[in-house]
C-alpha cells in the first residue's frame, strides 16, 4: 500500500509542473500582459512599467517562471488585488465552507444514488429502472444555477421551509474552532449554531448534488448490469450461496469499482464547481469568492485557486487509488 501512495504521488509531480507552465503562458499571455489586466483599460504606461518591475515582469522569461515555481512550491500563491491579503489566506479562511457545502452535497448524491442505481439494474424496465433513467437525465440536463434559483424561489422565498442566502443567521454568535460551522457547533456544545449552519446548507447541498446523484445513479445501474451476466456471478448462484452473499460480495462490491472513481472525479468538480451555487445562495466559500474576483479581474486569485484546486485533484486521485486497492487488491500489483 505504501509503495502504491508513493508511486501516485511521484507520478502527479509532472501533472503539476505541466499545469504550472500552461498558468504562466495564460498570465504570460494576457492582453497587455499581467499589469494591464490587473490595472485595467486606463492604466498609463508609467503605472504598467511600475508593476512590471514590481512584480518582477521586467525580468527574462525563464526567470520569471523560475521564481514563479517557487512561490508556488512554497506555499505563496500572491496577492489578491481586491482585498489586499495573501491568496493562500483568503483560500483557508473560505475553504472550509466550500468543503462542507460539498461533502454534504456528495453524501446526498452517493447515499441516494448507489442504492437508486442498484435497484434500476435489479428491476430493469420497471417503473423504478424507467423512474431513475429519467430522473437521472433531467438532473444532468438542468443547469445548476437554474435549479438554484428554482428551489430557491419555492422553498425558502414562497415556503419559507429553508433560509434563503448566506452560511449562518447573523444573529447567532458561534464559536470558530475548525472553520467548519456545523462541526465547531458539536464540538463546543453549540447545537443552535451547528443546526443553524447545517440549515443553511440543505438547499445549496441539494443544488450541487443534482448532477452528481445522476451520475452516480446512471453509472451503478450501468455497472451492476454488467458485472452482474459475469461468469463467476452465475457460479455463484449455482453453488447455492444466499442471494445477499451474491448481490453484496459479488455483484455490488465488482460493481462499485468505476462507481468508486466517479465519485472522486466529482468530489474533485464539486470543490471547484460550486461558484455557480455558492453565488446563488451568497454563500461565503471559495466558489463565491472566485466568482467576485472574476468580475474584479483579480488574475492572482484565479491562478491561486486554478492551482489550489489541482492540488485537491490530486489528493482525491490519491484516496481514489487507495479506495481502488482496498476494494480490488489486485490493483496494488499494478
Amino acid at each position: 500500500m505504501l509503495r502504491l501512495v508513493v508511486r501516485r504521488l511521484l507520478q502527479l509531480i509532472p501533472t503539476l509542473l505541466g499545469l504550472s507552465v500552461l498558468l504562466f503562458l495564460w498570465l504570460d499571455r494576457l492582453p497587455g500582459g499581467p499589469a494591464s489586466a490587473i490595472l485595467g483599460e486606463k492604466a498609463t504606461d508609467a503605472d504598467v512599467a511600475r508593476i512590471n518591475r514590481a512584480l518582477g515582469l521586467d525580468q527574462p522569461v525563464y526567470v520569471q517562471y523560475w521564481r514563479f515555481l517557487k512561490r508556488i512550491f512554497q506555499g505563496d500563491l500572491g496577492t489578491s488585488v481586491q482585498t489586499g491579503q495573501p491568496v493562500w489566506d483568503e483560500f483557508v479562511l473560505r475553504f472550509p465552507a466550500t468543503v462542507e457545502l460539498s461533502l454534504l452535497a456528495m453524501i446526498m448524491a452517493v447515499v441516494v444514488g448507489i442504492p437508486l442505481g442498484y435497484l434500476a439494474a435489479r428491476k430493469r424496465g420497471g417503473w423504478v429502472d424507467i423512474g431513475a433513467v429519467s430522473g437521472s437525465l433531467v438532473g444532468i440536463c438542468i443547469p445548476v444555477f437554474f435549479l438554484g434559483l428554482v428551489i430557491k424561489e419555492i422553498l425558502a422565498v414562497k415556503l419559507g421551509f429553508f433560509p434563503s442566502y448566506g452560511r449562518m443567521d447573523t444573529g447567532i454568535n458561534a464559536t470558530d474552532v475548525t472553520g467548519f460551522a456545523v462541526l465547531d457547533g458539536i464540538l463546543t456544545g453549540e447545537f443552535d449554531a451547528s443546526w443553524d449552519a447545517l440549515h443553511h446548507l440543505i438547499l445549496p447541498a441539494v443544488t450541487l448534488a443534482s448532477i452528481p446523484l445522476a451520475v452516480i445513479v446512471r453509472m451503478t445501474r450501468a455497472s451492476v448490469l454488467e458485472v452482474q451476466d459475469e461468469d463467476y456471478v452465475r457460479t455463484a448462484e449455482s453453488k447455492g450461496l444466499k442471494r445477499s452473499i451474491v448481490r453484496g460480495r459479488h455483484v455490488l462490491r465488482n460493481a462499485l469499482l468505476p462507481v468508486v472513481t466517479s465519485v472522486g472525479l466529482l468530489t474533485g468538480s464539486l470543490l471547484s464547481g460550486a461558484v455557480l451555487t455558492e453565488s446563488v445562495f451568497s454563500f461565503n466559500g471559495i466558489g463565491n469568492f472566485v466568482k467576485t474576483s472574476i468580475d474584479g479581474r483579480d488574475y492572482p486569485v484565479l491562478v491561486g485557486f486554478i492551482m489550489f484546486i489541482a492540488m485537491v485533484y490530486v489528493l482525491i486521485n490519491l484516496l481514489v487509488d487507495v479506495a481502488y486497492s482496498i476494494i480490488d487488491p489486485r490493483v496494488r500489483v499494478h
